[in-house]
């Protein structure tokens, strides 16, 4: 496939979107606008060595810029214009649903109300859906860097809104803080309701891959990239038809990989792993669908096969009834057929 061709593909393909941080979607020009509306100075003069500053040798050093983005927001209107900026981004890129990440602890603990956060988000992803046509479900994320106590006070904040928020995540710092932290506020929010993610196995090992698994019950592994070094864990994804939300280019930001071509997802396809890719923080990372699909196309050789099958993939790990999920991978077998190029 000629590079031109592909990316008209690419542009094509109706899309999901399952491993986002509403956060880490907040372009430099928004940033600098809130903070200006919200008379804040950023310790950047220019939008420029905003820009410069976005780069990362680790998941900590992206997630130190990252917090220090987040404090600009303060208003509801301001998360309002930060996800409808994302939603726009996207819908420009053919994504027809999304699972947003949101991160109430990085506001709540500056003294942000939870409502706040979750009405500006909320009106947005409501506005997304009946202006642009995009289908969303709302994970709200634990800080795994926070204890588990501070987890249980933000599951209580929720439980107002819990007919907005379909389930909870785990994000921040994986080193040192392993799922396992986390096994009884997860149980909590089972209860509630909530189904189940974790970030596991980007950076910490397999082991907390198994952990996500066994202590906190999750139904979706978000990155998973360790899952490879460990055969028994790789039957166990298979056996349970676990899905894994890959981020290629984020994985290069934060140097989980050193290149493209490093990226497990080709392995993993291979081997029948139901895995998908996503942006994670396309603002900070370089780039949303559109360019992590292109990217990892030309960098592993994938062929139409197997880009279709990515495509699939996200919808069949998404949390979309089965009917809605059928509808969308007979979109996507059909626009493939239509394309009439030769198998790569």
């Amino acid at each position: 496939m000629a590079m031109t061709d592909l990316k008209e593909i690419i542009q094509g393909i109706p899309k999901a979107e399952l491993h986002l941080h509403i956060e880490g979607s907040f372009e430099p020009e928004l940033m600098f606008e809130i903070a200006k509306r919200n008379t804040i100075d950023l310790e950047y003069d220019s939008i420029e060595s905003l820009k410069n500053a976005y780069k990362f040798n680790n998941l900590q050093e992206f997630l130190d810029i990252y917090y220090a983005g987040a404090q600009v927001l303060i208003h509801e209107q301001d998360f309002y214009d930060l996800t409808w900026a994302y939603l726009t981004k996207v819908h420009s890129q053919n994504v027809v649903h999304v699972e947003v990440f949101f991160d109430p602890q990085t506001h709540t603990d500056r003294g942000i109300e939870f409502e706040v956060v979750i009405n500006g988000i909320h009106k947005a992803l409501e506005r997304g859906q009946s202006e642009l046509n995009i289908s969303y479900k709302l994970i709200m994320s634990y800080l795994r860097h926070l204890s588990e106590e501070e987890a249980f006070k933000t599951l209580e904040s929720s439980l107002p809104y819990q007919h907005w928020i379909d389930g909870v995540g785990l994000d921040s710092s994986e080193k040192g803080n392993p799922p396992s932290k986390f096994m009884k506020v997860f149980e909590a929010s089972a209860k509630h309701g909530y189904k189940l993610v974790a970030h596991a196995g980007e950076e910490g090992p397999a082991d907390y891959i198994w952990e996500a698994l066994d202590l906190l019950k999750v139904v979706r592994i978000d990155h998973g990239n360790r899952c490879l070094d460990d055969e028994r864990l790789i039957q166990r994804l298979l056996d349970q038809n676990i899905p894994l939300t890959l981020c290629p280019l984020s994985n290069i930001a934060l140097k989980v990989i050193q290149k493209m071509e490093e990226q497990p997802v080709a392995k993993m396809l291979d081997k029948g792993i139901l895995a998908n890719i996503h942006s994670d923080d396309p603002a900070y990372f370089g780039g949303y669908m559109n360019e992590n699909y292109y990217e990892t196309v030309k960098a592993l050789e994938l062929t139409r096969d197997q880009l279709k099958q990515l495509a699939i993939n996200a919808f069949e790990a998404s949390w979309l009834t089965a009917e809605a999920k059928s509808a969308h991978v007979t979109t996507v077998k059909n626009y493939f057929s239509s394309l009439n190029l030769p198998l790569g």
